[in-house]
């Protein structure tokens, strides 16, 4: 798994938690529907301005949206967890 598809789900978990659609949670945040369902789908890897916009338009924190993502600095790699 890498880290745009960990952060793909807790994205999509945040959006459900809140009971919006994608539409809205793109509205709220000024971005296009099209580019909420990539970054849920894990098509694209968010720039730090997007998560940002997005954990404000889902009462959530940054750090709540890459929860399970870490960095293994002695491997150099990213570290998942499920």
């Amino acid at each position: 798994m890498e880290p745009r598809d960990r952060f793909a789900v807790n994205l999509r978990k945040a959006r459900q938690r809140k009971q919006i659609s994608q539409e809205e949670l793109g509205f709220r945040c000024e971005l296009h529907r099209t580019e909420i369902s990539l970054l849920e789908r894990g098509g694209r890897e968010p720039r730090l301005g997007t998560i940002v916009k997005l954990a404000s338009a889902l009462d959530s924190s940054p750090g709540e949206l890459c929860s399970g993502i870490g960095w293994l600095t002695a491997k150099g790699r990213f570290q998942i967890k499920k």
